[in-house]
């Protein structure tokens, strides 16, 4: 994994930051952590962009955002366990991965096409 695939892994990381920070803010602070939380995920996943294609970047970000969330939120926040979400989340995370292995393999060999 290279540095700009790391830097959309975080900002997935912190985008369950920012969507559980929309649903459970009450005070100021807590609503200011959320916008920062905001403004360095999308800082992140922008930065990112700039190096790997924009389609798959943000399928990632906002898979790895989606599943983040919703096991926070059985984890953290006690919402009732269910196999099936956690079924889909499986699928949603294997097609995260297929899409980024994917994506790393069809770059790989357009440079090789283009080398030769």
């Amino acid at each position: 994994m290279n540095r700009h695939w790391l830097l959309v892994v975080l900002s997935g990381a912190v985008e369950v930051l920012w969507v559980t920070g929309l649903k459970h803010s009450t005070h100021i602070w807590e609503w200011l952590l959320t916008a920062l939380a905001i403004a360095i995920s999308f800082y992140l996943i922008i930065n990112a962009s700039k190096h790997l294609p924009v389609g798959t970047v943000y399928a990632v970000f906002t898979g790895l955002g989606t599943a983040g969330t919703v096991l926070t939120e059985m984890i953290v926040f006690g919402e009732p366990f269910s196999w099936l979400k956690t079924l889909l989340i499986l699928v949603l995370l294997a097609g995260v991965i297929g899409l980024k292995l994917i994506t790393g393999q069809e770059a790989a060999d357009t440079k090789k096409g283009a080398d030769a």
